[in-house]
């Protein structure tokens, strides 16, 4: 009974000297190094191998990225400057491209038609969506509705804007059913309400895309916050702005990041609409993509001025930093963990 040690006091396997109480000596640091070293040996072999990895892997998509992006980019800002018909070689000519935009009717109207797409398609596109997560979170059977919605995305654009067209040509589908209940034939296609008839449309084709991501946003919400909102008494919109909003502000904020992008590429619809009323399309209904398109191969006369084109391109571009660094500082907010 003696051997053992007092209560409370520390055993020599719990590093105490046995006699004296004084800590048992570290191990010297002479000792330690090797284990040190072979830790740093192992550490930067991991290092290299990941770096063997991730080499092949990222430069050939690199390799292409630069080619037909970066590459491309960076020389269409150089034709900018320059006038240039694709086939001689440029010829610089300063800021003149960008003047000549500043009193281009033909751009100017175009400008504006990217701003409304930007703007009032956006806007409907966004409020419509929000309204559809009022309805379909608590709606029986909403997957079977989300696909529906989502269906016009899936079908070729090109498909959906010459039907489209066809459906409000004068002698359209929409005129032939009017016509039925006594209604006189509307020109639905003219220089005033052509445009109007484009933003509809692209409503109806790109509202389920961004249905889909908000939605997916709005399901990893826990269910108990709309079950406590409930008890607290708060109605649907209240649901919508003090739990949905907050909790899924970030996907809100991607997906208008997205449609800002997305917006000033949009070609093919108001394109291929114009098959209802024969090509190219009046310049009444372009937008930005299809300016640039119209300046270069488009037939549009005069034909081939790259530079002018690449101006106009270079200006969209950037329209487009412009709003995607204010919507990201106006939308930032604190992450909220869940």
């Amino acid at each position: 009974m003696a051997d053992l040690a007092p209560t409370g006091l520390a055993t020599p396997r719990q590093g105490v000297g046995r006699s004296t109480g004084r800590p048992a000596p570290r191990p010297s640091a002479s000792a330690s190094d090797p284990h040190r070293r072979r830790q740093r040996r192992d550490a930067s072999a991991l290092a290299r191998g990941q770096r063997r990895l991730f080499l092949p892997f990222v430069s050939a998509a690199l390799l292409l990225y630069t080619l037909f992006f970066i590459l491309p980019a960076l020389y269409s800002a150089y034709a900018s400057f320059t006038e240039w018909d694709g086939i001689n070689a440029p010829q610089g000519n300063g800021l003149d491209n960008f003047k000549a935009l500043l009193n281009d009717p033909v751009f100017r109207t175009t400008f504006t038609n990217t701003l409304l797409v930007l703007f009032v398609v956006g806007g409907t596109i966004f409020a419509l969506s929000f309204g559809f997560l009022l309805v379909l979170r608590e709606m029986r059977g909403n997957r079977f509705v989300r696909s529906v919605i989502f269906l016009p995305h899936v079908v070729s654009t090109i498909v959906l804007a010459i039907f489209w067209g066809y459906l409000l040509r004068y002698d359209g589908l929409v005129n032939n059913a009017l016509g039925t209940v006594g209604v006189e034939p509307v020109k639905w296609i003219g220089p005033k309400s052509a445009f109007p008839a484009i933003m509809v449309g692209l409503v109806w084709i790109n509202i389920g895309y961004y249905v889909m991501i908000l939605m997916a946003g709005v399901d990893r919400i826990p269910a108990y916050y709309y079950e406590d909102a409930m008890l607290a008494g708060a109605n649907a919109w209240q649901k919508l702005r003090h739990v949905t909003l907050p909790l899924s502000w970030d996907i809100v904020g991607v997906a208008a990041v997205l449609w800002t992008i997305s917006s000033v590429k949009i070609f093919e619809f108001n394109y291929a609409f114009g098959a209802a009323g024969g090509y190219p399309p009046p310049a009444y209904e372009w937008t930005a993509a299809v300016f640039v398109y119209a300046q270069t191969v488009g037939n549009n006369p005069p034909p081939y001025r790259f530079g002018y084109a690449c101006a106009s391109a270079i200006v969209m571009l950037l329209l487009v930093v412009f709003f995607v660094v204010a919507l990201r500082r106006l939308m930032r907010r604190e992450t909220i963990e869940f």
